[in-house]
Parts: C-alpha cells; sequence; structure tokens
C-alpha cells in the first residue's frame, strides 16, 4: 500500500489502528519490531518514511559509497529495496505505506555528506523534522487509540535522531520507542544511548514466540541488497538476531524485544 502521511485520514483507517510503526528507512520496522509486529499483525501499521526516489543525477561521496556497498546502480537503487521491503512487509503480515521523503543524503547532500555527517544530530533547516512533527499531530489526532513506535536513536544516524526529535514534544504516553538494530546489538550502545537522553526511561519487554521470531529473520532477510552491510550475510544475521532477543527474554521461554517509555 503506498501513499503520503497528508493522505491517510482519506485513505486508511487510522482510527482502527492500536499501534503506528515510525521506520525511518526501508528496513528498520522489520529490523527493530519484527518480533512484536509477525506476532499481532493485523491492528498495526508501519509508516516508512525515506522511500522517495531522488532526481538528482549526481550524487555526494558518502552516497556514492552505500551504492557501491549495496551493489546497486543509483537509478535502482529505492526500486530494488521498496521491493525488498513489499516483501519483508508481506512476511510480516502488516499494513504499510509510504511516506515518500527523502533519505538523508538525498535530502541535503551538502549537509549530509560523509559518515561522519551523517551520525548526528540533524541540521536545524532540515526538512525532516517538520514533515516528522506534522504526521505525528496527523496521527495523534486521527488514531486516538494507536501507541506510536519511535527509534530510540541508538547509532545516532541523523534519520532516527530526528524522529525521535521530534516525537519527544508529543505527550509521552502515546510513545515508544524502539531500540535501533542492528545498531543496538553492538555491547553497551543501548546504554550509551540512554545516558545521553537524561532521566532513564522505563524499560518494557515484548514477548514472542520461536514462530515469531521465524518471521523477523525471514523478514529481515528478504533485505539481501543491505544484508552484508548490517550483518556480514544472511547466517550472521539469523544468529546475531535470535541471539540478541533470547537475551531479552530474560530467563523466560522465547524471545523480547525491547521498548522505552520516557516519561
Amino acid at each position: 500500500m503506498n501513499t503520503r502521511p497528508t493522505d491517510l485520514v482519506h485513505r486508511v483507517d487510522l482510527a482502527r489502528y492500536t499501534r503506528v510503526y515510525l521506520s525511518p528507512h526501508l528496513d528498520d520496522a522489520a529490523l527493530s519490531c519484527g518480533g512484536t509486529i509477525a506476532a499481532s499483525p493485523d491492528d498495526a501499521l508501519v509508516i516508512t518514511l525515506c522511500t522517495a526516489v531522488p532526481s538528482a543525477t549526481t550524487f555526494n561521496a558518502v552516497a556514492v559509497e552505500f551504492h557501491a556497498e549495496w551493489g546497486l546502480a543509483p537509478n535502482e537503487v529505492l526500486h530494488v529495496r521498496r521491493a525488498e521491503d513489499a516483501e519483508a512487509m508481506t512476511i510480516l503480515g502488516v499494513d504499510y505505506v509510504y511516506a515518500d521523503w527523502l533519505d538523508a543524503i538525498y535530502r541535503m547532500p551538502e549537509a549530509y555528506h560523509s559518515r561522519a555527517t551523517l551520525y548526528r544530530h540533524p541540521v536545524s533547516d532540515d526538512p525532516l523534522l517538520p514533515q516528522v512533527r506534522d504526521l505525528l499531530a496527523l496521527l495523534i489526532a486521527h488514531a486516538p487509540q494507536a501507541t506510536i513506535y519511535v527509534p530510540l536513536g541508538v547509532g545516532h544516524h541523523v534519520d532516527h535522531l530526528a524522529v525521535f526529535e521530534s516525537a519527544v514534544a508529543f505527550p509521552p504516553d502515546r510513545l515508544a520507542f524502539y531500540e535501533d538494530i542492528n545498531y543496538a546489538l553492538a555491547p553497551g550502545a543501548v546504554e550509551q544511548r540512554l545516558a545521553e537522553i537524561g532521566p532513564t526511561p522505563v524499560a518494557e519487554y515484548l514477548a514472542f514466540g520461536a514462530a515469531s521470531l521465524r518471521k523477523k529473520i525471514a523478514a529481515i532477510a528478504a533485505y539481501r541488497s543491505q544484508m552484508e552491510a548490517l550483518f556480514g550475510g544472511t547466517a550472521a544475521m539469523e544468529a546475531a538476531i535470535a541471539a540478541y532477543h533470547a537475551t531479552l527474554a530474560q530467563e523466560r521461554d522465547g524471545y523480547a524485544e525491547r521498548i522505552w517509555r520516557i516519561a
């Protein structure tokens, strides 16, 4: 399902969802929340933000680097990645829409031109900030039963931080902050991010079973262009995801994802 956020109130029955996931990129929802989504997809909606095809014909250094890393020509990146995402969302069985906004490396190529500039707080005139605020205001008003899941910002990717920084201005009881995988897999990364936020958020553990874990792993594996860059291959991904979610289950049977609530 493809639509723009401003059309959501007309084309999607937002009121029927109890969970709405904001995914900065074409993989974040599956990576970070795929187990919970797979366990109960019927009342969930994934909105992926940075999904627009860039009109540029030349690209900055970090975009060229990423295109090579993914093994994709510039004119096929978004087409391939959207097809991968559609496959992943189908595996999870969840409704999804695309915002058709630009990724940071295409949105502000002068500001976000290297890995160093990409992993930092957004510049003040980044258009993603007001776009996300407008979307959140729409969701607060038109999806009154929904908890809105947004990235915690582990790993400091500018698109993730833009969503986080926009979200904290809204009522905290409507928000849940998910751990950004694969950044959260690095030892100490979640704790570092929590220390940056300030007063410690409260953790909640969302349990799911082996069948949902298998769906999550299959959904992540659908992002074939990203597998080497994110995990070093599919087998390594399967092992890392299974181990992380088993650890979060805290000696209970099964697996868990962790979200955080900010007072």
